[in-house]
């Protein structure tokens, strides 16, 4: 069980603030009462607007007059936050405090998840081994406390992000993160969202249990709400280092998070721009709603921040060169590429930018070109016009009547739920 937990209508910042608080009197009580060094690890900006980076604020000024406190946001494959954006996320946390995760040449394996086993929980779809490889400093540095800050939403690899998510794919090493992609992307997407234990998930809580025991860690686990006024508000709070601590808010975000829709015709998303600047984050648009889109219908995405496609240079040439071009060819072009077979995350991201052929993905980006967009198989829509005919400051989510008796369904922020038919 957790060690607590506050589930309401809606959490209030004060009160969000004395959980907080009590998280870490928590740790001093069960993990180290005298720390001298302590590990923050909070998701990166795309998580931004679930409130986790002041939340580590707070945790680094209750702790920072007695004891090191460093934090290293859990980037994964994504590109490190600048000064400025570190600075609007955590506040006054010093820069020389922030650790930075290179996902390519930080990881130190551990251990191995046998190609047996990931068959077995993938039903034969992938028969790989997955290396279990993890930011070395977690290891080779002297950590009294541990603590992850995380969002619990539904998640198109996890079926649901956070938890061990934060170590095995936020501080994971390049071979980890591409045999882990690339196992759920075979298993498929669809077959992965809102599902509370999914394979993948089955591989990292063995590989927790393995691998990860001797680590002074725990989670801060946060779920979030649409109220009434269609605003997005905390409504849980799971402390613990457990898997309960996990599974007790991913059970919440099933309630919550999931919004069972009729088939819908035509979706207009919003990719904040503060938050979104790759195809590869900003595809989250698609991953939500494609089991909710009608045959035939059409996802407008509202992407004022989009200025590439990967993170890396590297990935952003690669889904240039093939663009999201469904699973058969992909597959066909992962078995015969050595750039594909190099960055098979990136293989996997392919896959599940696609629709498959079954509905139409339209972007409106802020930066990229009608040609850059188009030549990944993608159709554009001119972000002026996008924002002149759907203006996200008067729309409401959900459904709604244009003035020219069009209707559509809008989403003010994909990223923090899940919508199914």
């Amino acid at each position: 069980m957790p060690w607590f937990y506050s589930k309401k209508e809606e959490i209030d910042r004060n009160t969000l603030k004395q959980l907080v608080i009590q998280a870490g009197e928590e740790c001093l009580k069960r993990i180290c009462k005298k720390p001298h060094k302590i590990l923050l690890l909070p998701p990166d900006i795309t998580r931004a607007h679930s409130g986790a980076g002041w939340i580590t604020n707070l945790l680094y000024n209750y702790f920072s007059p007695s004891a090191e406190v460093f934090i290293m946001p859990t980037l994964g494959q994504h590109v490190p936050h600048t000064e400025e954006q570190n600075l609007w996320m955590f506040g006054d946390i010093p820069k020389e405090n922030i650790l930075i995760h290179n996902w390519k040449k930080d990881g130190k394996r551990i251990g191995t998840i046998p190609a047996e086993y990931v068959k077995q929980t993938t039903d034969g779809k992938a028969d790989w081994e997955i290396p279990v490889s993890i930011n070395r400093r977690l290891f080779e540095e002297k950590w009294d406390i541990i603590i992850n800050i995380g969002h619990v939403v539904p998640h198109e690899v996890l079926g649901f992000a956070n938890h061990n998510k934060n170590y095995f794919i936020g501080l994971g090493g390049k071979d980890m993160i591409c045999a882990s992609h690339m196992a759920a992307a075979c298993y498929g997407i669809e077959n992965n969202l809102g599902n509370l234990i999914t394979p993948l998930r089955h591989c990292f809580n063995k590989a927790e249990s393995e691998f990860l025991r001797q680590l002074p860690d725990m989670f801060i686990q946060l779920v979030m709400k649409y109220n009434l006024d269609g605003n997005l508000v905390h409504s849980g709070f799971y402390c613990g280092d457990d898997m309960d601590t996990y599974l007790m808010a991913a059970m919440q975000s099933m309630k919550e998070n999931i919004t069972v829709v009729p088939p819908l015709k035509k979706v207009v998303a919003m990719m904040q721009g503060n938050e979104f600047f790759s195809t590869w984050v900003a595809n989250k648009a698609i991953y939500r709603t494609r089991k909710a889109m009608a045959d035939g219908g059409e996802l407008i995405i509202i992407a004022p921040g989009l200025k590439r496609f990967g993170e890396q240079d590297e990935v952003d040439k690669v889904i240039r060169k093939y663009g999201y071009a469904g699973t058969p060819e992909i597959m066909k072009l992962w078995k015969e590429n050595e750039d594909l077979q190099d960055l098979t995350h990136a293989t996997a991201h392919l896959i599940h930018g696609s629709s498959e052929g079954r509905f139409k993905i339209t972007y409106a980006p802020g930066y990229l070109s009608k040609e850059e967009i188009e030549s990944v198989n993608f159709n554009y829509l001119e972000y002026n016009k996008a924002v002149d005919l759907y203006n996200p400051e008067k729309l409401k989510n959900g459904f709604n009547t244009l003035a020219n008796g069009e209707e559509i369904y809008f989403i003010s922020t994909p990223s923090a739920g899940l919508w199914i038919k």
